[in-house]
């Protein structure tokens, strides 16, 4: 609700234009803007306008009104409390905000919790999302990532899966498949992130703790399907058997939601790093169609072979062969390599005093 409200300063009063709305069950002003004195107001009545503004202020708009856009056509924030419940009393917004807002965050401007609310106030988000940076203790985050759990964050991300691909009616029959690790900055001491241990950084940070992730993602965009933690002290090629797991289940019932191809049609995708005579004894066990990848070492029958004997698979598809390029001539096109110089001896001149 919009009204126009006074405060006094001293022996002026100042009008401000207030917009209103529920927060946590109680009437609080979202956002305000300043229109002016009673005298200011009369001579814009009366078509003398307000003249230009003693102050204005810069808000950060696009990326946050995007992202906020896109995760509420998506139903994110709906979707996370159907899973979790209803929000507590004291709350001032639901777990489903919350874990919404840390995701915007981590899209248009990424920064801790602590810090988050601060942000908040410099964004123009407030206004269209009702939610005052007030509301953003960095406290109701982690009472926000408390109250879910392992088996809900695994229904939430199947559900979440399920609406990207209604929406935007992705392709699922060909996925992609990678795993890596991301150094964080959680105390060695601390016992409470058991994920998070010592390994080998691919960031090159040793000094840090690691939490390896991997994740398949569709070809057709890069949307991610499903995802799995691991412990970063844990090779990614032991985690893949889980991975495949994982995926063929995840995608089972995203193609069952969305009237796509079974499972069994899928291909997978992946690199050299998750090669071993396990994982592919897994994969013939899943029956799943795969597209890997192999060092040239092993193939030492295809590498002898000349370039000629190279076709291309599918000219309409992948254009025709590479055009040779031409080599430039050698700066020196001597046949023989030119001897280094040999230094001669010292000559000293005498200049007459």
């Amino acid at each position: 609700m919009t009204s126009i409200i006074g405060k006094k300063r001293g022996e002026a009063t100042y009008y401000y234009l207030a917009e209103s709305a529920r927060v946590g069950g109680k009437p609080r002003i979202v956002s305000q803007e300043y229109l002016g004195t009673a005298q200011e107001l009369a001579a814009a009545m009366r078509g003398g306008g307000l003249g230009l503004p003693g102050r204005v202020q810069h808000r950060h708009f696009g990326a946050v009104a995007a992202c906020w856009g896109l995760l509420a056509d998506l139903g994110v924030a709906g979707i996370i409390d159907e899973v979790t419940g209803s929000r507590r009393s004291d709350a001032g917004a639901s777990v489903g905000a919350y874990l919404t807002l840390a995701a915007l965050n981590r899209v248009a401007a990424p920064c801790s919790k602590l810090a988050f609310a601060d942000w908040w106030a410099k964004t123009a988000a407030p206004r269209f999302t009702r939610i005052p940076a007030s509301a953003l203790d960095h406290r109701r985050f982690w009472d926000a990532m408390h109250a879910v759990t392992l088996d809900q964050l695994e229904e939430i991300s199947a559900r979440i899966a399920v609406a990207i691909v209604r929406r935007y009616g992705l392709d699922c029959s060909s996925v992609a498949l990678d795993m890596t690790n991301f150094a964080t900055f959680i105390g060695t001491g601390n016992e409470k992130a058991p994920v998070a241990q010592r390994g080998k950084a691919k960031q090159k940070r040793s000094d840090l703790r690691l939490v390896g992730l991997g994740l398949v993602v569709t070809r057709d965009g890069g949307i991610p399907l499903t995802w799995h933690a691991y412990p970063g002290n844990k090779p990614d090629v032991t985690q893949f058997p889980a991975m495949i797991g994982q995926l063929r289940g995840r995608h089972a019932a995203v193609c069952a939601a969305a009237g796509q191809q079974p499972a069994a049609d899928m291909t997978v995708v992946f690199d050299a790093g998750q090669n071993s005579q396990d994982n592919f004894a897994c994969l013939a066990r899943t029956g799943l169609r795969y597209i890997g990848s192999v060092p040239a070492s092993d193939c030492p029958d295809l590498t002898a072979l000349p370039a000629s004997a190279r076709a291309v698979v599918d000219e309409a598809r992948f254009g025709g062969p590479p055009r040779r390029l031409r080599r430039r001539p050698a700066r020196h096109p001597d046949p023989q390599p030119r001897a280094a110089p040999v230094p001669g001896p010292r000559v000293r001149r005498h200049h007459p005093g």
